[in-house]
């Protein structure tokens, strides 16, 4: 267990020890395990940790290019269909000449149905068309009480045909950066082209949030798949740590939402 943890972060040692029991549980019981939704890196910590074994992973959440999806972890004799993940997609319908959506409003909306935030994946808008990802299981829950987004009221329609999915439109431009170190405020300082005493402002100040969580630690250390949200410039995340140059610097390629 110790080797394994060492090559993550202390506080990502729970998660990765709730991976490990499900991982235990595939191959004792040899049948497919699939999880809630989970963000890329929590995705990224399920594949390093199966691929140490003859399991397999595979990944649903509806929407093209989802952020959040459910997992499968699986033995190879297994072919996992759709319908093995058990996603289920609504479109909110609501008066938009009177109300207008904002992703935070649809967000805080189920989770003050008391909606665990692993219960539900992407949240998609085009135009005035919005549509949301849930677990299965909680289809019925989420047609009797999701009925208000504020002060509206809404109602929700269940998506059947893959074709009457919205298809996301986020790109991410990639670019190298070359940093002294992987702590967080030398990626942030070096994304934003901000000094590092800036840099580290910004985190002591609440405006930044890692892999979806606020973060006050400055001195946190950075991996693959880590997506941040700097307040002010945008999301970025580490796509790939790509080794060290001649002055022993870092190259990192980092995405940048457009």
């Amino acid at each position: 267990m110790d080797s394994i943890l060492q090559h993550f972060r202390k506080d990502e040692q729970p998660f990765i020890e709730t991976v490990i029991g499900w991982i235990r549980e595939v191959e004792n019981l040899y049948v497919p395990k699939q999880t809630d939704y989970l963000n890329p890196r929590e995705r990224y910590i399920v594949q390093s940790l199966a691929g140490g074994s003859d399991l397999l992973v595979a990944a649903h959440g509806a929407f093209s290019n989802a952020e959040r999806m459910r997992v499968l972890i699986y033995p190879n004799y297994y072919e996992p269909t759709k319908k093995d993940y058990r996603v289920t997609v609504f479109k909110i319908n609501y008066a938009s000449k009177f109300i207008t959506l904002a992703h935070k409003d649809v967000l805080g909306s189920l989770m003050s149905l008391g909606i665990d935030r692993g219960k539900f994946g992407d949240i998609q808008f085009r135009d005035e068309e919005v549509q949301f990802a849930v677990t299965a299981e909680l289809e019925d829950y989420i047609v009797a009480n999701f009925t208000t987004i504020g002060k509206g009221k809404i109602s929700v329609t269940q998506i059947e045909e893959d074709s009457e999915l919205l298809v996301s439109t986020d790109t991410w431009i990639e670019s190298l950066q070359v940093v002294s170190s992987l702590r967080l405020d030398a990626v942030i300082a070096a994304l934003t082209n901000l000094s590092r005493q800036k840099a580290v402002s910004l985190v002591r100040s609440d405006k930044v949030r890692v892999n979806w969580v606020s973060q006050s630690d400055v001195a946190m250390e950075l991996f693959e798949e880590d997506v941040l949200s700097i307040r002010g410039f945008g999301r970025f995340k580490v796509i790939s740590i790509e080794g060290r140059t001649r002055k022993d610097k870092i190259r990192l390629i980092t995405g940048k939402l457009e």
